[in-house]
C-alpha cells in the first residue's frame, strides 16, 4: 500500500540582524512549517517574513510557542503552572494567527517547542493543558505530537485533529523520547544516516530506537531542526529518499487518534 508523509520543519528562529537557519531554502523542501513565536526565538519581522514566504510555497503555516526564553532557545526547563501555560500557549497562538491572516494564510496546526515539548512528551497534564488551551482559541487546529508520547495520550484524550511526528535528525530512547542533546549522537548530522532511518521507520510504521527496539506507531509527519547546520541537506536527502522508495510527500490532514 502506498503511503503518504509530511516534511516539517522548525523555523522563523532569527532575531533582528541575527540569522539562525535558512528558511527560504526549507521552504522549498518541506510541506509544513512550525514557526517561532517570538517567546523562545523569533520577533514581529522575522515572523511577518516567515509567514509571508510559506505563503508564497504553498507550506502550511504552523504555530511553534515555547517557553519565554529567548537566551536559552526555549531549551530551559521551567516549572509554570498549568493555567499559567494554557495562556502561554494562547499568547503566541494568537499572534501567529494575526501574523498569518496577514500574510494570506492561516494557522493550520501548533507543535510546542524544545523544553515545553519535552516535558509535554513525559507528562500529560501539561500537554493537556497546552492543547486545551490552543483548542480554546482554535477549535480545529490540529495538533502536532511527538509519536509514541503523552503528548499523543493527551491529544487522544482530548479527541482532537492530530498528526505523529518523528524526527529525522534526532536519536531516540525506548520510550519513544529524544535522547537528551547533552549526549553524544543525540542529533544527526549525516544527512545519508537520516534519510535512510527515516525511510525505515515510515516502512515499518514505527519508531526505531538507538537500541534497534522498534515502537509502532502512526506516522503522519517528519521534522528536522532548522537551526541544525546541515538541516538543507537533510531535508533534500529526506524528501528524494522517500520519494525514490514509492513515498509520496504532502501536507498532514490531521485525524482524531
Amino acid at each position: 500500500m502506498s503511503k503518504t508523509v509530511d516534511l516539517n520543519a522548525d523555523m522563523g528562529e532569527s532575531f533582528g540582524p541575527w540569522i539562525m537557519g535558512d528558511d527560504n531554502a526549507l521552504l522549498q523542501t518541506v510541506t509544513s512549517a512550525n514557526i517561532a513565536c517570538g517567546f523562545h526565538a523569533g520577533d514581529w519581522d522575522v515572523m511577518a517574513g516567515t509567514m509571508c514566504a510559506a505563503v508564497e510555497n504553498g507550506v502550511g503555516i504552523g504555530a511553534h510557542p515555547g517557553f519565554a526564553d529567548l537566551q536559552g532557545f526555549g531549551r530551559r526547563r521551567m516549572t509554570v503552572s498549568h493555567e499559567s501555560l494554557g495562556n502561554l500557549i494562547r499568547y503566541q497562538l494568537g499572534a501567529a494567527q494575526a501574523m498569518a491572516r496577514a500574510a494570506g494564510g492561516e494557522v493550520r496546526h501548533l507543535k510546542l517547542h524544545g523544553a515545553l515539548a519535552n516535558m509535554a512528551a513525559e507528562d500529560t497534564g501539561i500537554a493537556r493543558a497546552c492543547y486545551r488551551a490552543a483548542l480554546s482559541v482554535a477549535p480545529e487546529i490540529i495538533v502536532m505530537v511527538l509519536a509514541g508520547t503523552a503528548q499523543q495520550a493527551a491529544a487522544a484524550e482530548l479527541g482532537c485533529k492530530a498528526a505523529c511526528e518523528i524526527f529525522a535528525d534526532r536519536a531516540y530512547n525506548n520510550d519513544a523520547t529524544l535522547v537528551d542533546r547533552s549526549l553524544p549522537g543525540a542529533v544527526i548530522h549525516d544527512p545519508e544516516i537520516a534519510s535512510r532511518r527515516i525511510v525505515e521507520m515510515v516502512r515499518a510504521s514505527a519508531i526505531i530506537a538507538e537500541s534497534g527496539k522498534h515502537i509502532p506507531t502512526r506516522i503522519d509527519t517528519i521534522c528536522l531542526h532548522g537551526d541544525t547546520p546541515q538541516s538543507i541537506n537533510i531535508a533534500a536527502r529526506t524528501r528524494s529518499a522517500l520519494q525514490a522508495v514509492g513515498i509520496s510527500l504532502s501536507q498532514f490532514k490531521g485525524a482524531a487518534l
